[in-house]
């Protein structure tokens, strides 16, 4: 089961509290600390993350299995490591890039 964890939105912007992802070079926030659940990221120059992601909004979930949502989906970012704690991939579903994550 998809369970909703936050809109992704890029921006420009240096945000408060940014945590870096070095693989991505990306600067993000924490969705836990906007009301509407708004993870703003910031990309580097030279970032591997498809321009889709780079340029445009994306909705998160949450699934009890990663690989098991991937199934005959179009992925654009396969499965990685964000955090220790917190595997990620991206599709895209019915033109809309979605980010699905699995707690590790």
């Amino acid at each position: 089961m998809a369970q909703f964890h936050h809109v992704g939105v890029p921006t420009r912007a240096r945000q408060p509290k940014e945590v870096y992802i070095e693989g991505a070079k990306v600067h993000i926030t924490s969705p836990d600390a906007h009301p509407y659940r708004f993870e703003f990221l910031r990309f580097e120059p030279g970032s591997p993350m498809p321009e889709a992601i780079q340029k445009g909004p994306h909705i998160a979930y949450m699934v009890d299995d990663i690989d098991a949502a991937l199934k005959g989906e179009k992925v654009i970012v396969p499965p990685f490591d964000a955090t220790p704690s917190l595997r990620c991939a991206f599709i895209v579903k019915d033109s809309v890039a979605v980010e699905v994550m699995q707690a590790k």
